[in-house]
């Protein structure tokens, strides 16, 4: 029942503004702890064994608030922390926004995705903007509604609490750079380990809300060609369910890199219209993980 009722309340309300200009945002807390963190741990000797222990610490903690959580009698409490941590609206939020700026120019659609994206948007035309507004709804699908709601379904309130510090700490720490190669190792290999098997799930509900008829096989090798061992199934999914083609060439810190196009022979020449169908998309396969857990709550509960 709290799945079911914390999906709803999400899409309702997403992040409500006039909430988090006010109090910080759980995830915002999450980063300043683990940005504490970084700061006064990551020196020295022994950085992976530090890292790791810092998540060790961040899951014990998450799963003790967690337990803590579900002592308050009755669901609402599980409810609203649910909900918080989902976040299906503000994905379609941002995902929509970088359409309707790209309507206006192109100025004001590179201005729209590089607040969903991390990478260079200056020398972007209209269909790398498309393409990243895609990939970033894809992959912020897996990591930001399925992952954390099938952990919320497996675990409850600690499944999501610990989904979501780990989610947090690999986006902070996790990155292959000389600060953080050491340090964020652990943080890296346990969000890949949790994001797993909702990155397959994405991929497979992508499909069914697309329609898709081609085989399995066919995402998987298409998924393989992604530099991330998680990410390009959903990309891979949602490129055959819009006939497009995503990744492939594009700029990080100034640096071009020559990434492979992920379903190849999709369309290239993307826009506003392609981003309306991927917002669509989204919204089908919300539709089908709330099925799913009001089925589930039908059953079990």
């Amino acid at each position: 029942m709290s799945l079911t009722l914390a999906l709803i309340l999400d899409a309702l309300l997403g992040e409500p503004k006039q909430v988090w200009s006010r109090v910080p945002h759980p995830a915002v807390l999450m980063g300043r702890l683990i940005d504490y963190a970084d700061t006064r741990t990551n020196h020295g000797d022994n950085r992976r064994m530090k890292g790791l222990a810092l998540m060790v610490i961040l899951v014990v903690g998450a799963y003790v608030l967690g337990r803590a959580i579900e002592f308050i009698p009755g669901i609402w409490a599980d409810v609203l922390v649910g909900a918080v941590l989902l976040a299906h609206k503000s994905l379609v939020d941002h995902v929509r926004a970088v359409s309707d700026a790209l309507v206006s120019s192109l100025s004001e659609g590179r201005r729209a995705v590089a607040q969903i994206v991390g990478r260079d948007v200056s020398g972007m035309d209209e269909p790398a903007v498309a393409r990243s507004a895609i990939e970033s709804a894809a992959e912020n699908f897996s990591d930001g509604v399925l992952a954390p709601a099938l952990w919320f379904a497996l675990l409850g309130v600690p499944g999501i609490l610990i989904y979501k510090i780990s989610n947090t700490a690999d986006s902070m720490i996790g990155y292959r750079t000389p600060r953080h190669e050491d340090f964020g190792w652990a943080a890296a290999r346990f969000d890949d380990l949790l994001n797993w098997p909702a990155a397959r799930l994405t991929a497979a509900l992508f499909l069914l809300a697309g329609r898709v008829g081609d085989g399995w096989a066919t995402i998987a090798a298409d998924a393989r060609l992604h530099r991330s061992v998680n990410a390009g199934w959903p990309e891979a999914a949602m490129s055959r369910a819009l006939g497009v083609a995503l990744s492939g060439p594009r700029a990080y810190h100034g640096e071009m890199r020559d990434f492979p196009w992920v379903n190849e022979q999709g369309r290239r020449t993307i826009g506003p219209a392609e981003i309306d169908a991927a917002v669509t998309l989204l919204w089908r396969a919300w539709i089908a993980v709330l099925a799913i857990s009001a089925v589930l709550w039908f059953l079990f509960d």
